[in-house]
């Protein structure tokens, strides 16, 4: 089968940074999908294990983890899906991923495809989407909608894929004041039309920018980028008793901060279900599930902001260099293999 994979991690701008290669066809095993891949997204994790993870000797790494594809084959053990049906997910980290014509997936973290979108619109979706869920729902326990007090919700970063599916949950389910950071004029646009009550500049103090609003209290903050250099301001404006999550990778942050409020921190990565083969690994196939009912609603979007043709080498090359640049807003797809 076609895919794309590298032997030695580095730089993007190596000649063998990603390369067109041919692979043998995966044979699905347990509960295990071998998925015809149709469309992919690329993400900032893609980025980092290319830049920090070398595979063995001989071996090419595969990277890729958001996609939306068509089961053709399923393991013994497989009771959620059947071949023939129109899949989406964001793989697991530990495995080979979807750079590649056929991938072998977990069914558990696995949800059927909403219908009313073209395959690289949905594939957009599925890593942030699982992502922006548990950090609202898992981490943060936010109320539904009308079942808690007035408070706001500040994302920091909010124009990028994540933040780009947080507006939506938050508008959608919740009834948070979404408060989104963004600072460039088309990203600031970009936040704004996805449904935050307010935009604010994070170049800019956050204290003073939020005292301005007609807003409730701030109690929950997520941050998606530099938290770091955030995290002394996020203090301030975090209500007593608040809770601040986080995705990022961030220099040692000083949490005897968060004391004196009674802050509470929480981490997300939405692969632990599936690195730890947790109890509840199936929470994901679920919400996938639930997410694809809210697309098929018509009351969340895709955030698909650059395609760049059809899965290749060279195309994911350009999607890598795209996304360290730092100018990347929603997501980036691509679609069928060259």
């Amino acid at each position: 089968m076609k895919a794309v994979g590298y032997q030695t991690a580095g730089s993007i701008d190596r000649p063998d940074a990603l390369l067109d290669i041919e692979l043998p066809r995966p044979v699905p095993t347990g509960r295990d999908l071998l998925v015809e891949v149709q469309a992919i997204a690329v993400n900032p994790v893609d980025t980092k294990v290319r830049r920090s993870t070398t595979p063995p000797p001989g071996e090419y790494k595969v990277l890729g983890y958001d996609a939306v594809g068509i089961v053709r084959e399923v393991g013994p053990e497989v009771r959620l899906f059947q071949p023939g049906d129109a899949v989406w997910y964001a793989g697991a980290i530990d495995r080979s991923g979807s750079n590649a014509e056929f991938q072998r997936v977990d069914e558990r973290i696995v949800g059927h495809r909403p219908v009313s979108l073209p395959a690289a619109e949905a594939a957009a979706l599925p890593l942030t989407g699982i992502t922006a869920w548990e950090l609202l729902f898992d981490r943060l326990q936010v109320p539904l909608a009308g079942q808690g007090r007035p408070a706001s919700l500040l994302i920091v970063g909010a124009a990028g894929g994540v933040g780009s599916v947080l507006i939506q949950l938050a508008r959608q389910r919740t009834g948070l004041t979404v408060i989104g950071t963004a600072s460039r004029p088309e990203s600031r646009a970009w936040v704004a039309e996805l449904g935050a009550h307010h935009v604010i500049d994070h170049r800019q103090p956050l204290a003073a920018q939020i005292a301005a609003l007609d807003a409730p209290p701030v109690d929950y903050v997520i941050s998606l980028t530099h938290t770091d250099t955030y995290f002394t301001q996020l203090v301030e404006v975090l209500a007593p008793q608040g809770k601040l999550a986080l995705i990022d990778d961030p220099e040692p942050i000083d949490v005897r901060l968060l004391k004196r409020k009674s802050l509470s921190l929480h981490w997300e990565l939405m692969f632990t279900r599936s690195l730890f083969q947790t109890a509840d690994m199936e929470a994901q196939h679920h919400l996938l599930n639930a997410l694809a009912g809210l697309v098929d609603a018509g009351v969340v979007r895709s955030t698909v902001q650059a395609r760049l043709g059809p899965i290749c080498a060279d195309n994911l090359k350009k999607a890598h260099a795209l996304l360290e640049s730092g100018g990347a807003v929603g997501k980036i797809v691509l679609e069928g293999f060259r």
